[in-house]
Order: C-alpha cells, then sequence, then structure tokens
C-alpha cells in the first residue's frame, strides 16, 4: 500500500514522485482553484496547496501543491493560458525577461499540516515570434502555469534558470524530502 497520496492530476508532479522511488497514488482534489485571489503568490499556491490536501480523504500522508508563475516587476499573475491568442501574446512578453515561478506545498498527516514554499527564476531567451507561434500551435504548453513546458520541447524557450529546477516542473521535491522525513517517512517504508 502507498505511504502517500499525491493530491493532483499533474503528471509532472506524479513522475517527478515515480522518478524518486516515492510510492504514491493520485487523486483529483477538485479544488476550485478561482476563489484564491490573494496578491501575495506564496501566499495564494500554499493556500491552494491546503485546500487541495484537504480535500483528499486519506489515512496516508496527502501531498498537494499548487504553482503560481508571476513577472516580479508588475506582479502580473501568469495562469494557464486562455487561448492561443493569450498564449501568444504572453509569451512573446516575456520574451527576454525574468519570471518568478513559485510552489506551495502541503503536507497532510492526519489533521496536522505542514506547508513549505519556493521559488525559481527563470528567463524567457529572445526567440523569434515564429517559433512562439509555432510552439503554440503544437499545444504542449496550453495547459501549463506560464504556458510552457520547460521540460520538454518548450525548453528551447529557457534561456537560464536561478534555483530548483525540479520547482520549475512543479515540485520542490527537496523541500519535500525534508518535510516528509520530519513527518517519519523514511524510504523504503514509513
Amino acid at each position: 500500500m502507498p505511504t502517500l497520496v499525491l493530491a493532483s492530476t499533474s503528471p509532472y508532479r506524479a513522475k517527478i514522485l515515480t522518478d524518486a522511488g516515492i510510492p504514491h497514488t493520485t487523486c483529483a482534489p477538485g479544488v476550485d482553484e478561482s476563489r484564491f485571489v490573494d496578491p501575495d503568490p506564496a501566499v495564494r499556491a500554499v493556500a491552494i496547496a491546503v485546500a487541495k490536501a484537504r480535500a483528499v480523504d486519506s489515512e496516508h500522508l496527502v501531498l498537494a501543491a499548487d504553482q503560481v508563475v508571476f513577472d516580479p516587476e508588475t506582479g502580473e499573475v501568469f495562469g494557464k493560458p486562455k487561448g492561443p491568442g493569450d498564449h501568444v501574446d504572453r509569451l512573446l512578453a516575456m520574451r527576454g525577461r525574468c519570471h518568478h515561478l513559485v510552489t506551495g506545498f502541503a503536507i497532510r498527516q492526519g489533521d496536522r499540516i505542514v506547508t513549505g514554499v519556493e521559488t525559481t527564476r527563470l528567463w524567457i531567451r529572445q526567440v523569434e515570434e515564429s517559433e512562439i507561434r509555432a510552439y503554440v500551435a503544437h499545444g504542449e504548453g496550453a495547459g501549463c502555469a506560464g504556458g510552457y513546458a520547460a521540460e520538454g520541447i518548450g525548453g528551447f524557450l529557457v534561456d537560464r534558470v536561478e534555483g530548483d529546477w525540479l520547482n520549475v516542473i512543479g515540485l520542490p521535491l527537496y523541500r519535500v524530502f525534508d518535510t516528509l522525513r520530519d513527518l517519519g517517512w523514511r524510504f523504503g517504508g514509513r
């Protein structure tokens, strides 16, 4: 029986856990994220993660996470693109600029919830508009916060990253490991 339930439908988060050898199951938390509007990206991400962790009924450890992508200069939050036009406009505006990826996570053990947050800085390279249009037409980044999947074809968009690479993908695994260990989790068994 797995010792961890991932409260997420993200295949990226599930793959990070699988690749790290962490047995888990997944469960869609069914949380309406649009009701979380705190202007502080870290507060918003953690609040959504906590709501997701609480939404899953399990006697096992429950891990939930949420990522907020934003421009630190303007405070603008980049959710998932609303359509192809929005997607193109967003990636065009991000060219040559830095943005932050803030992931809040929550781990629930019974009634206890422990949270954490990780911020990674990422710069989008100065690519041609035709490349952005081709990427949007491909469809890979349409379901991603920020509008790109840096671990996939969208990697060509990335100029550089400062911080935790796994956080870019959606789960700050090393911070999660620390928290799981604090809660008594050990590799190979509980």
